[in-house]
């Protein structure tokens, strides 16, 4: 019997999914289309194409990593479970920063999109609005999230279709290339892979979400199979949305001539093609995609902060705390929802910059932890098969990570160095100068019980 003690499993597959395309935000093909591109030579499919490839090898990972461990915590609790405690604690600060900001991104996108159709508005007024709203659903339960979550990308793969439709018809009447089929957008004889490469390096940020579906662990009805399931789903959904949606742009669109501002293309995308009317559901569905993935980062930075919380890495009275009733965990919740109120105080610049840190010392150490706790601690390496699916895949994921990291912004490097560096004064203090072991022992019935790998991996589930 389930004693109510721990996050309460309500999560099915699709509710998993949609949570983890509302981090994605399937309109964001819109927002980036201009500067890739410029920067792909008009090849924004191919990029995509080769962004989902890069990201799916780290989708194995996550894969293999929350069959291992199903439980909530992420790239967390895979560092700590294979190789250190303190390195564990370290990636999971380190993914609170990336954690932390996207909900306050979502807020002063919300706050761009309504402020430009209420310009007498206070901006303010509309991040406390998103706040107040966002924090009262994530505290209702993460059920209540899901739900809300899902009818969000629904609204906006509906907006895409009817795009789709419109720009079948612009085609039809001469736009752009003129004609539905064509290897343009894929080929083009002065193709220059650097470019290509370097358009894919800046999408594959739209594919951050599909990591975080694993911190649903705990909340998941079948976390074995439904999490390594999810993370594929979502990554591969999402990838076919965004490079539909990227063909039928770019046939629209073959170069960034027409823009008038390349580095915010959606709402010219939308004018050209269905006029002002289309346009007004085309910016709804954007703000739908920006209040979608700050409800689904919000819960998801909860669930993080809870198990580190439980696991007495952070104050557990705090960060450890569910809620009797509701089994969600709200002082986390309302945590994140006061950290989001500090965008009052920035612009989206600066935001934006530091989001990509947290997510690439995610990713690279769980490609890191498959090959730590696979093939170094269960010594599955020694058939061709199992050297190539524990070594091989997770090097190559690795490696992707390691173009990201070439091309990541230094400002965005600087921040994170520094919240690393404040992370790592804490866990001077938290063990007493290593004097003192980091707690592993979990409180809750299901973190109690030591989750041996070994029988984890007699699961038939196959990623």
């Amino acid at each position: 019997m389930e004693m109510n003690t721990g996050l309460k499993r309500s999560l099915g597959l699709w509710q998993i999914v949609m949570l983890g395309m509302g981090w994605m935000v399937p309109m964001v093909v819109f927002d980036t289309f201009g500067i890739a591109s410029e920067a792909s030579n008009g090849l924004v499919p191919l990029a995509y194409i080769f962004a989902l490839v890069a990201m799916l090898f780290t989708a194995y990972s996550y894969g293999k990593m929350v069959r291992a461990f199903p439980s909530a915590g992420s790239s967390y609790t895979y560092t700590q479970k294979t190789m250190n405690p303190h390195l564990g604690f370290l990636i999971g600060w380190a993914s609170l920063l990336d954690y932390l900001l996207i909900p306050m991104v979502s807020a002063l996108l919300n706050q761009i999109y309504l402020t430009a159709i209420f310009p007498d508005v206070p901006p303010w007024i509309w991040i406390v609005g998103y706040v107040i709203i966002a924090t009262l659903i994530n505290l209702w339960g993460i059920n209540a999230t899901a739900n809300v979550n899902t009818f969000l990308i629904i609204y906006q793969i509906l907006v895409i279709i009817f795009f789709i439709i419109l720009a079948v018809k612009e085609l039809n009447q001469g736009m752009g290339d003129g004609t539905l089929l064509t290897a343009h957008p894929f080929y083009k004889p002065e193709f220059h892979m650097s470019g290509v490469i370097a358009a894919a390096t800046v999408l594959c940020f739209s594919f951050l979400g599909f990591d975080a579906v694993t911190n649903y662990a705990e909340e998941a009805l079948n976390p074995k199979t439904d999490i390594p399931k999810a993370v594929f789903i979502t990554a591969i959904v999402g990838g076919i949305i965004f490079i539909v949606g990227a063909y039928f742009t770019q046939l629209l669109f073959p170069d960034v001539s027409k823009f008038k501002n390349p580095d915010a293309t959606a709402p010219e995308i939308s004018l050209y093609v269905g006029g002002k009317l289309f346009q007004l559901f085309f910016l709804a569905a954007s703000f739908a995609g920006s209040f979608a993935s700050g409800l689904a980062s919000h819960a998801s930075v909860s669930r993080l902060l809870y198990v580190m919380g439980r696991d007495n890495v952070l104050p557990k009275k705090i960060f450890g705390h569910l809620d009797s009733r509701l089994r969600t965990p709200v002082y986390n919740v309302l945590l994140v929802g006061a950290v989001t109120l500090t965008a009052i105080f920035f612009d989206l610049k600066t935001a934006t910059e530091f989001i990509n840190f947290g997510a690439l010392i995610a990713f690279t150490f769980v490609n890191l932890s498959v090959i730590a706790h696979y093939a170094v601690k269960l010594k599955k390496f020694k058939t061709p098969k199992d050297f190539f699916l524990h070594i091989v895949i997770p090097m190559i994921g690795a490696s992707f990570v390691a173009v990201l990291w070439y091309n990541l912004q230094l400002d965005s490097f600087l921040l994170g160095i520094g919240w690393v560096a404040i992370g790592i004064v804490y866990l001077l203090y938290l063990t007493k100068l290593f004097r003192v072991k980091l707690s592993s022992i979990l409180s809750s019935e299901e973190g109690a019980k030591k989750i041996n790998p070994d029988q984890t991996e007699n699961t038939t589930v196959t990623t």
